[in-house]
């Protein structure tokens, strides 16, 4: 079912899975609507999924965030940036169809926050998401 990238919270956590041998997810601390049907994350260069990425760009991302937002993404995720910002790379992802997973039976109060306790990583942090915003064209 094809649908459209609800708007979501700047620090909303998003759980990227890549495809392989066997199915792999991890947490994703910069994740940007870059349009209806486009994401931009961030992702550290020696990540096991970004050779996941490379090797099948098959990807889902799911997505829980304050509003009601409760999805999964599903498309084809490529780099668009090897190295944007100190050892991280930028990936694309060309949502193929959003399945949403709202109900009128429950609500999503809060979503899951990323907040960084080393204040280099921190700065690193907001340099990512300012790069991410310049690709999508947001800033």
């Amino acid at each position: 079912m094809p649908g459209v990238l609800p708007q979501w919270p700047a620090g909303t956590v998003t759980i990227l899975s890549t495809s392989g041998e066997e199915p792999h997810a991890i947490p994703v601390s910069a994740a940007l609507r870059a349009g209806p049907d486009r994401v931009l994350i961030a992702l550290a260069a020696g990540r096991e999924s970004l050779a996941r990425v490379r090797a099948d760009p098959r990807v889902a991302i799911a997505i829980l965030a304050d509003g009601d937002i409760a999805l999964t993404a599903y498309g084809r995720a490529h780099v668009i940036d090897g190295d944007f910002v100190e050892g991280v790379v930028a990936v694309e992802i060309e949502v193929e169809r959003v399945q949403d997973h709202d109900r009128p039976t429950f609500v999503i109060e809060t979503g899951v926050r990323w907040r960084w306790t080393d204040p280099g990583a921190r700065a690193r942090d907001t340099r990512v998401r300012a790069a991410l915003e310049r690709l999508a064209g947001l800033a």
